[in-house]
C-alpha cells in the first residue's frame, strides 16, 4: 500500500511546516492526512482530544506518537487509560523528537497517528 504521509520538515514558532507548507498550531496526524488540533498544552490533553484516534481503531493504527510540548512529560493518567482500554500503544516524547521520529517511523510504513503539540 503507497502512504502519503506528509513529511514534517520543520516545527517551532507555534506551527509547523508539512510537506513545505505552513501550518500554525498543534496537529493530528491520522491516515496520513494532518488536521488541526486544539490542544496547546499538556495540561489541556483529554481523552476527548485524542477521540479520532481511538475512533479510528487498531486496524488503521498500531500506536499513537504523542509530541507533548518543549519538554518530556507524560500525559495525563486519563489518556493512556483510553488507549490502553482501545488496545492501542502509546510513545511519548519532546514535540521537536516525536517530530523527528515521525518522519523515520512513517518511512518505515508503521501505523502510527501523530499528536504534535506546537512549540
Amino acid at each position: 500500500m503507497a502512504r502519503s504521509a506528509p513529511s514534517i520538515d520543520a516545527y517551532g514558532e507555534g506551527g509547523f511546516r508539512l510537506d513545505g507548507a505552513w501550518r500554525p498550531g498543534s496537529v493530528l496526524i491520522l491516515a496520513d492526512e494532518p488536521c488541526d488540533w486544539p490542544v496547546r498544552s499538556l495540561a489541556e490533553l483529554t481523552p476527548e482530544a485524542i477521540e479520532p484516534v481511538i475512533s479510528a481503531g487498531r486496524a488503521q493504527v498500531e500506536f499513537l506518537l504523542l509530541g507533548v510540548g518543549a519538554r518530556n512529560a507524560p500525559p495525563p493518567r486519563a489518556v493512556r487509560q483510553a488507549l490502553l482500554a482501545a488496545g492501542m500503544g502509546l510513545e511519548f516524547m519532546d514535540t521537536p523528537a516525536a517530530a523527528r521520529l515521525y518522519n523515520v517511523l512513517t518511512a518505515e510504513g508503521r501505523r502510527l497517528a501523530a499528536a504534535l503539540i506546537a512549540i
